[in-house]
């Protein structure tokens, strides 16, 4: 297998910010997690230790779905997420336009997806 190697700035958070304290992380991406999974459900749970982040495939006509990758997260690291998201879709809105929320006419979630039932 093949390996992808990411060269990432970072910042210690404890130090102060200037070219002298910036570390370089070597972030290794293998081809099987270069590929990704595709995921149009996420559950979200908490404890007061970790958050747990399900990503689900739900498919049309499909009374099931299994979780496909499952992340767990510190609160301070999803937090961190939570701020990276927030500004990486202003970033995406400026350049695309606003993201559409909902699917159906109540907004909601797309859990009756329109068309034929599957059939195996």
């Amino acid at each position: 297998m093949e390996a992808f190697f990411i060269k990432s700035d970072f910042e210690m958070a404890d130090q102060p910010t200037n070219d002298k304290n910036q570390k370089q992380l070597n972030i290794e991406l293998s081809e099987e997690v270069a590929d990704g999974i595709y995921s149009n459900l996420a559950i979200i749970t908490h404890s007061n230790a970790e958050f747990v982040l399900d990503f689900v495939r739900i498919m049309p006509g499909m009374p099931k779905a299994k979780v496909k990758s499952r992340v767990l997260l510190t609160p301070q690291h999803a937090k961190r997420l939570m701020r990276a998201l927030q500004d990486n879709i202003s970033k995406y809105e400026a350049q695309h336009g606003a993201i559409k929320e909902g699917q159906g006419p109540d907004g909601g979630m797309p859990m009756g997806f329109s068309g034929p039932v599957a059939q195996a």
